[in-house]
């Protein structure tokens, strides 16, 4: 009976999404994908609903699972895009992620690229966080955390990463919002093994809103997220990814990632202009809650990619976060479930969360 709630309730929620537009963030010229040319089932499959041309696909959180999906190949660099709308109302608690990781198959060395969601209460916005690791350096995690300049839970809104072997940039509608360029100083923190798509929700009560304050309340639920717009364009790892990359493979990604960054997909899109830096920073000024660059308590010298703006540091408190009051984008309310399901564990990426000092 509950996976056939769960799978209703999917259906509803994908019947409510409007059709997401590429042409709308910036990457119409980028090709999309159905679900079964590029990826397959994690975990919670009965949570997991695809729309009949595929192109659309519905995850679920409830009492008794989570759900998940991955690429079903692991890549050398490449560019990863979805949109994605995420549940209403209370889910304080709630977890929802795209990412790229290696965690599966390295599990004390992983690379991992993140968007995570982080839900809330009531009338509460969601959180973003973006996550750099590599080579296991969770303990010299590069995290940041934004509000969103709009109501992810109304409309979806295409979220992107490009990875590149020279430089990171996450994308929000098209516009990028963080750069991580690769220095000689990184050295293995720069993510450099090949890495799989994963999207999934899972139960975070532990650490995802207010550093745990508030958990996942299973009577609020089910809580579903809807990805559609789904990319997957990079060079796929033809050889077991534990063993050194062969030459052919090297040759050959070499080969791909230049033509990545001579498409006119680049060049139309993901190219770090002049006019892109701009938007960055106007985004970062006005959304941004914590950047790792500030965070002179955990990190008493800032990493070597980041940018250092004396003037910015001071609107940011020493623990990293921001001084500033961020203009906020009330959620739609919505009506609420009356289920009373209980909680359930949900077994996660490897993450960190940040904690504020006193």
């Amino acid at each position: 009976m509950a996976a056939v709630v769960a799978v209703l309730w999917a259906c509803m929620m994908m019947m409510s999404i409007a059709p997401a537009s590429l042409a709308a963030s910036g990457f119409e010229d980028v090709p999309t994908i159905a679900f079964d040319e590029g990826f397959s089932p994690l975990f919670g499959e009965d949570n997991m609903v695809k729309s009949p041309d595929g192109r659309t696909v519905s995850i679920t959180l409830n009492r008794y699972t989570g759900s998940g999906f991955i690429s079903s190949d692991y890549y050398h660099h490449g560019f990863f895009s979805a949109s994605i709308k995420l549940p209403k109302d209370h889910t304080a608690g709630v977890v929802v992620a795209f990412y790229l990781s290696n965690g599966d198959v390295f599990e004390k060395t992983h690379d991992e690229l993140d968007f995570e969601f982080l839900g809330n209460r009531y009338r509460h916005e969601w959180k973003m966080q973006t996550n750099v690791y590599g080579n296991g350096s969770t303990d010299r995690g590069r995290e940041e955390r934004y509000l969103m300049p709009f109501d992810p839970t109304a409309d979806a809104h295409r979220f992107s990463i490009l990875w590149h072997s020279r430089l990171i940039v996450f994308y929000v509608d098209g516009v990028p919002i963080r750069e991580v360029p690769r220095t000689a100083a990184m050295a293995a923190d720069y993510p450099s093994k090949p890495m799989a798509l994963y999207v999934t929700i899972w139960d975070g009560s532990t650490w995802a809103t207010d550093n745990g304050k508030y958990k996942v309340n299973y009577k609020r639920g089910p809580f579903t997220a809807v990805f559609s717009d789904l990319v997957l364009r990079g060079c796929t790892a033809r050889s077991d990814i534990r063993l050194a990359t062969t030459a052919d493979d090297q040759d050959r990604c070499a080969a791909a990632e230049e033509d990545l960054m001579e498409s006119d997909e680049y060049s139309s899109s993901m190219a770090m202009t002049a006019r892109k830096r701009m938007a960055m920073r106007r985004f970062r000024q006005r959304q941004m809650l914590y950047t790792v660059c500030y965070d002179t308590n955990r990190y008493p010298e800032p990493f070597p990619e980041c940018d250092i703006n004396m003037a910015e540091r001071q609107m940011y408190w020493q623990w990293g976060e921001s001084k500033v009051v961020r203009p906020r984008v009330r959620p739609r309310p919505g009506r609420r479930s009356k289920r009373r399901p209980s909680p359930a564990a949900i077994p996660p990426p490897v993450l960190v969360s940040l904690q504020q000092a006193d």
